[in-house]
């Protein structure tokens, strides 16, 4: 089915933009509804919009979170990858995020707005984001409503990118902000508020998660520096194949001596490695999982909805729901989740992942083992590559498994479980808001 749009001539944005793209029925839908709603011009309700700094000197300690367009999640901001500045950069203090500012990205990741909690206040931000200070309007309904189909479709609509989507400061001042009361932007508020408590409340527990495992195992302090020098017999590079120093860093021999100390399986001894393919129908819809679909700092799975004949060549492993997931690719990074268990109609998932079926209170004590240190140090070992670093399937199913006592991987499932639970109802949450923000422009149309 072809879909188009007539637009006459002085509808054309001043003749500034003359490409189809622009003009896409569903984002003249939106700015029809938003026209006929009581709103304000972006550049109405924020201060001057600041682009970040390039910086590429990075801190182990006592620095500045550095957040880049990785870090910056619908709503808030994910440390979990966040890296570090030296205080004594020298950097305009107008990059210094302040608390109640909002963040978006202006190139990569278009559509995605967060808001700057006090935690990060005096973070900096990368050149690739925007610092924009409300005034005059509750940040935390905007960045709802940035978040809401509303405020996506305008900053989509006005990707002037080519290759890279990228979108600049004139482009946003035009967008349709829509005036709502006072106690209807505290209600907003009020909603988004409680998500962070709840987002608060599951890393907590599964700090604990982590915590329980790495002191049962003697690991609470282990040390990973690199050894600046290390003997290794000829014997020990012909049997593995690898020449490469890294590969024989005495760090990942002192992991294994301290996991030998325990009762120890191979991941493939404890679960199933779910080697079916799919064929794919070339009209049909799919659920597609890939690699950014999972957040390394919590866990969480999206999806994507794409036609079969649009889908990766190595989309082919069907999901069925409650799957560990491992990446092969960057493993380090530590993107691993289990799949909810209501994935189970028509979802796939990249072949870049290892797929594996396990029991109840093992799944989640695997899924803690693997993104610990314990999973983190065996997956940096066998990586191949250097810009790309890739392990095989049978990397992953050849990870020592510490198998603690039944009652231990209980209380630790038991953690992971509650975290999860927890993180839910901050996305029931931030759902609830976004919803009511929609709900209420349309009501006013």
């Amino acid at each position: 089915m072809i879909t188009y749009s007539i637009i006459n001539k002085s509808e054309l944005e001043g003749a500034h933009r003359l490409d189809a793209e622009y003009y896409q029925p569903e984002y003249l839908e939106i700015a029809k509804i938003l026209q006929n709603t009581p709103h304000k011009n972006f550049d109405e309700v924020v201060s001057n919009i600041i682009n970040g700094a390039e910086i590429r000197e990075y801190v182990e300690e006592d620095g500045l979170p550095y957040l880049r367009v990785s870090d910056i999640k619908e709503f808030f901001i994910d440390l979990s990858s966040v890296v570090h500045v030296t205080k004594e950069s020298k950097i305009k203090q107008n990059i210094k995020l302040k608390e109640n500012d909002i963040l978006l990205s202006r190139s990569g990741s278009l559509a995605i707005a967060a808001v700057v909690t006090p935690d990060l206040s005096n973070s900096i931000i990368s050149s690739h984001l925007m610092r924009i200070p409300a005034r005059g309007i509750n940040p935390y309904f905007l960045v709802t409503f940035l978040n809401s189909k509303f405020g996506k479709a305008q900053i989509m609509q006005r990707n002037n990118g080519t290759i890279v989507p990228e979108i600049n400061h004139p482009s946003l001042k035009s967008l349709s902000v829509p005036v709502l009361s006072e106690d209807t932007q505290k209600e907003i508020e009020k909603i988004v508020r409680n998500a962070y408590e709840k987002v608060q409340e599951s890393n907590k527990i599964y700090s604990q998660a982590e915590n329980l495992l790495l002191e049962e195992l003697g690991l609470k302090n282990f040390e990973v520096e690199d050894d600046l020098s290390y003997i290794v017999n000829l014997s020990e590079i012909k049997s593995s194949h690898r020449a490469d120093a890294e590969y024989f860093q005495p760090k990942y021999d002192k992991l294994v001596e301290k996991l030998k100390k325990h009762n120890t399986k191979l991941l493939k001894e404890l679960v199933r490695r779910v080697k079916t393919k799919t064929r794919t129908k070339s009209e049909e819809v799919y659920k597609y999982i890939e690699i950014s679909d999972i957040s390394v700092g919590s866990g969480d799975v999206s999806f994507n909805e794409i036609i079969g004949k649009e889908l990766p060549a190595n989309a082919r492993i069907p999901i069925k729901g409650d799957e560990l997931l491992v990446s092969k690719v960057r493993p380090t990074r530590g993107a691993i989740a289990i799949v909810p268990n209501n994935f189970d109609n028509n979802f796939i998932c990249s072949g870049a992942f290892s797929v594996f079926s396990a029991p109840e209170v093992m799944k989640e004590y695997l899924f803690v083992v693997s993104r610990s240190i314990v999973g983190k140090l065996q997956f940096e070992k066998p990586t191949t590559g250097t810009s790309y670093p890739t392990i095989t399937d049978e990397d992953v199913e050849n990870l020592i498994i510490p198998v603690l006592p039944k009652s231990t991987q209980q209380k630790i499932a038991d953690l992971v479980q509650k975290s999860h639970e927890a993180r839910s109802i901050a996305k029931q949450l931030l759902e609830q808001a976004k919803h009511k923000v929609e709900q209420l422009i349309e009501s006013k149309k």
